[in-house]
């Protein structure tokens, strides 16, 4: 028979809930208030986010009532203590006793500290452990768990977490022995784990470690978590993470030791070689051959990307707490298991095989992780990897007596790469014998120390191209973007040490001396050459897509911004080719299908564009380098309207760049769109006046014949329409209506068709010269009007034939319809004149 306590939940019934925020999964004992008919959920059993919670002024069902006396309350632990053996047939007994334990105990805590003793001396928590060893097959577990985590989640005071956290409950039912078979249990139990944690601090985490001495020994909040920290449901994963990353916050150093010493150190070394995982997952996906829809391959860039940057920025949130021990294995083995097998490979010159990752992935994993990751250790050691190859120029410079002596910092650059070797050298953190390949890292090291020595004078580095070079002027944009966007991020991070800046040649020169060392570096050797590199790109006879060309124009544009010297010679030839190049471009757009949508698109693009320019390389989102390849297709044989619109867009997009980079060359300065405040205004007609009633019709609308001319059209094949074709031009706006006489007003007519009046490229039949032939751009927003079509939309142009009486009033309708055509460009024209004009004399002013 149920206590009495039991008995009174009888009007209650349970709903499950689940809090957005913290993850947590609640089944709630709700109240249905008989006077509103509303159901609440008890205050005290609110989510720890405060999602989920009740009305306040619904107070607890074990308020004040007298017959809700301590006394009576303590039966619920009575009726758990009668429970000898948990199976199916008292199971649901059983979860309605440990419920109303957690509700009263919770309720004690927050309102009633006398409830709370007296359930607490009566070792409330014994009898969940008890619970858990006595069950057998009854899928306990689960409501138990759960019930713990309402209750630890809900408990206010520190003296009830002291009580809930002694005496080795929390440890016990931690350990206890559950079997995941694949079933719900692992979510309640990591649930169970993540609201442990989120009570811990400085003060009580030694209530959940075991010491021998002055060792910790076992921990199993944490080991436990590490179970399921490589679990396939991410909200398990992100759980497990919050929960470690709490511990390394508030831990001590004993905590610390334990966290850092094998086999619990494993932990780390495991992360990094998951990252490596993810990115050979990554560079398959991006060189797979299989036939693949191109926005289908970019979602899964996208995804494998985002799965790498979400453990990248775990590393950064354990690398922020600041624990030396701590961040020096993570760094460790990040660098000997990732980084530098990555940047090996690269400066060695390897080509792709079975293991090593492709240039493009590698450059592309690298630059991700210095932006994210970053930190002194690993920006520096990185830098000076890289570096290395051309440190001898450097030294050989500095002995010419180019350098005063107290600058004479690159010498210490070797230092680097004796870390490098200590790195490897140094005695392995885990005992996993697989954890580190010798073999493989010491012959990447060998690769690497051979390519980077076998050239002593600055000619042969130029010419072999060794190391980054050989990436930099790569006959791949992609390469070439790729490199140049690495040695930015390190050039611009403000933890490179100042040994390093010199050497790179890429930060603000203050004074005489630091000036000396700057002109030694290597972006300052090489940065005609690279330039060079870039404005090719650009000058490419082929159009690019506009994503590759505004890449490059970033690149070219940071390294302007250093290079104080500008263009000059063959590079100002070159850019001047390029500039004329995109300027033909974009004028052969105005005689195509989508002159009249030129003026919105240079609107709304030149603030995009103006905005990536501006991009430091720390906020730069280095995707677009695995993107460039989805983004090559050629559509200059296409003349469907959906890549003609392509083509338009990409065109107005190269040529808002050229305007900003020649500005660049010439001011120093971005310019803002100098046709804004006219694209902004409403434009004048340039051509003659039509009625309001014509230039303005919509379908259905009664507009005037007095300009029609009358022809006939066929919508099927057994129906022939006498109609009227009016093609109007008003300023940018053209339309071609198709309308039918009003059966009552002789001079007036129906709207029952409309097509853009550009694009429509009349042509008479050649068997049939009384027909006119248009061609209909098909596709439109619910507004009406023309926009980006989806990547499936490759729907073919439409197509209108018009019968006219005789050969001479077709010609006639032709001329009509070229005129008003003639005329919205002529509008189109006038307004983009200013632009279109926009001249700095850039040739003259550099020469």
């Amino acid at each position: 028979m149920l206590s009495e306590a039991v008995a009174a939940r009888a009007s209650y019934y349970q709903t499950a809930k689940l809090c957005c925020l913290c993850g947590t999964i609640f089944i709630f004992t709700t109240m249905q208030n008989t006077d509103t008919g509303k159901t609440y959920l008890p205050r005290s059993l609110s989510s720890p986010c405060g999602i989920i919670s009740g009305d306040p002024s619904i107070a607890s069902p074990f308020s004040t009532s007298s017959d809700r006396s301590v006394v009576s309350r303590l039966s619920v632990i009575d009726e758990l203590r009668r429970i000898k053996v948990v199976h199916k047939n008292n199971r649901e007994l059983v979860m309605d006793l440990l419920q109303s334990v957690v509700e009263i105990v919770t309720y004690g805590d927050r309102q009633d500290p006398l409830i709370f003793e007296c359930f607490m001396e009566h070792q409330v928590l014994a009898e969940f452990v008890r619970i858990l060893k006595i069950s057998r097959n009854s899928k306990i577990e689960a409501p138990l768990l759960q019930y713990l985590s309402i209750l630890i989640q809900n408990m206010d005071s520190e003296h009830s977490i002291y009580y809930c956290f002694s005496n080795d409950y929390i440890n016990s039912i931690i350990s206890h022995q559950y079997i995941f078979d694949g079933g719900d249990l692992a979510p309640y139990y990591v649930s169970f784990l993540r609201a442990v944690s989120s009570k811990i601090n400085r003060d009580t985490i030694c209530l959940l470690v075991k010491v021998q001495g002055d060792v910790v020994v076992s921990f199993p909040l944490y080991t436990e978590a590490l179970r399921f920290a490589h679990h396939e449901e991410r909200m398990i994963k992100a759980a497990v993470r919050a929960l470690t990353l709490k511990i390394y916050n508030v831990s001590d150093g004993m905590v610390y030791q334990f966290i850092t010493t094998p086999p619990v150190s494993d932990y780390f070394s495991d992360l990094v070689h998951r990252l490596r995982d993810l990115c050979f997952h990554l560079d398959a996906f991006l060189h797979s051959e299989g036939e693949m829809d191109k926005q289908k391959r970019r979602n899964g860039l996208i995804l494998e990307s985002e799965k790498i940057v979400d453990d990248l920025y775990y590393f950064k949130d354990i690398l922020s707490v600041g624990e030396p021990c701590l961040s020096r294995l993570v760094t460790e083995n990040l660098l000997k298991n990732l980084i530098f097998p990555i940047i090996f490979s690269l400066l060695a010159s390897k080509s792709k095989n079975g293991s090593d990752l492709s240039a493009v992935t590698s450059l592309y994993i690298l630059s991700r992780l210095l932006q994210v990751v970053g930190g002194r250790c690993i920006i520096n050691k990185v830098a000076g990897v890289i570096f290395y190859p051309f440190s001898t120029l450097d030294m050989r410079y500095l002995s010419e007596g180019n350098a005063s002596s107290e600058h004479n910092d690159v010498y210490p650059l070797a230092d680097y790469v004796n870390e490098v070797k200590r790195v490897f050298c140094y005695p392995p953190e885990s005992r996993r014998a697989e954890s580190i390949n010798r073999s493989y890292f010491n012959a990447h090291m060998v690769d690497f120390m051979t390519s980077s020595c076998a050239n002593n004078s600055t000619a042969d580095i130029c010419f072999r191209r060794n190391g980054i070079l050989a990436y930099i002027f790569s006959d791949h944009c992609s390469l070439l973007l790729t490199s140049v966007l690495v040695l930015l991020i390190l050039s611009e991070s403000k933890d490179l040490d100042f040994v390093l800046k010199p050497l790179i040649g890429l930060y603000e020169i203050n004074d005489a001396s630091t000036l000396n060392s700057a002109k030694g570096g290597f972006f300052i050797k090489f940065m005609p050459e690279i330039l060079n590199a870039l404005l090719k790109v650009l000058a490419f006879q082929q159009p690019l897509s506009a994503m590759t060309l505004w890449h490059t124009g970033w690149c070219l544009q940071k390294l302007l911004t250093i290079n104080r010297e500008g263009l000059s010679g063959d590079n100002i030839i070159l850019f001047n080719t390029s500039y004329n190049l995109s300027r033909k471009r974009f004028l052969k757009e105005l005689g195509g299908i989508w002159f009249d949508h030129i003026p919105d698109t240079l609107r709304s693009e030149w603030a995009s564009c103006k905005r990536v320019l501006e991009e430091s390389s720390q906020d730069k989102d280095p995707l677009f380098l695995l993107e460039l390849g989805l983004h090559e297709q050629s559509t200059n044989g296409e003349t469907s309207p959906y890549f003609a619109w392509q083509r338009m867009i990409d065109t107005v997009k190269d040529f808002i760049l050229h305007i900003q980079l020649k500005t660049f060359i010439s001011r120093g300065v971005l310019v803002e769109n100098p046709l804004f405040n006219i694209l902004g205004s409403p434009t004048s007609d340039s051509g003659r006046f039509h009625a309001s009633d014509i230039s303005s019709a919509s379908f259905g609308s009664d507009v005037s014949l007095e300009s029609g001319i009358p022809c006939s059209i066929a919508f099927s094949s057994s129906e022939i329409r006498d109609i009227y074709l009016i093609p109007v031009a008003s300023g940018m706006t053209g339309k071609l209506l198709l309308t039918e006489k009003h059966p009552f007003r002789s001079r007036r007519g129906v709207v029952i068709a409309i097509a853009p009046l550009a694009g429509l490229s009349p042509r008479i039949d050649e068997d049939h010269p009384s027909w006119l032939c248009l061609r209909i751009r098909e596709f439109y927003t619910s507004k009406g009007r023309q926009n980006r079509p989806n990547l499936s939309d490759h729907v073919p142009d439409g197509r209108w034939t018009l019968g006219f009486p005789n050969t001479k009033a077709c010609e006639s309708a032709k001329l009509t319809i070229m005129n008003e055509i003639s005329k919205q460009r002529s509008a189109v024209e006038y307004i983009l004149a200013p632009l279109l004009q926009y001249d700095l004399g850039l040739a003259e002013t550099e020469s």
